[in-house]
């Protein structure tokens, strides 16, 4: 693979780590929305469940970033994308009390996060495929 296309893999990485740090980080800070969703979900343990959303998705997030382990990690977060996006973007809200008109907006922005999702899922199997790149500690990790 030529220097430009493992240059271009640095980019990627950093793309598609970069909302898995700052989502994971925010859970681990403040996992009060996490937890709600997942109770409306009705999943169990949902503060434990926020918590250990956060961690994964920091560690993931840091993982791809460096380029540690990427082709195993990327079909991990491919998996949870696609997890994550059925069971919380792929139905209606209807919130109790809520105007219709709000409604709509909600239901419209959580159709477009299904959408995210599984988007961002076909980016990290592409990414499991191709893998971290030369400038990776895979690579290192290779090459030792």
């Amino acid at each position: 693979m030529s220097s430009t296309n493992n240059a271009l893999l640095v980019l990627v990485r950093v793309l598609l780590s970069f909302i898995f740090i700052l989502s994971g980080f925010g859970k681990l800070t403040d996992p009060t929305a996490t937890a709600g969703m997942i109770t409306g979900a009705g999943l169990p343990a949902a503060d434990l469940l926020a918590y250990a959303a956060g961690l994964y998705e920091l560690v993931a997030g840091l993982f791809i970033l460096v380029g540690f382990q990427t082709k195993l990690t990327a079909w991990t977060i491919a998996l949870f994308c696609v997890f994550t996006g059925l069971v919380f973007h792929s139905g209606t809200v209807a919130i109790e009390g809520w105007p219709e008109g709000a409604l709509g907006w909600i239901n419209t922005l959580n159709q477009i996060m299904l959408m995210k999702n599984i988007t961002l899922a076909g980016g990290y199997i592409a990414l499991a495929i191709i893998g971290a790149g030369a400038y990776s500690i895979d690579a290192r990790r290779s090459a030792a």
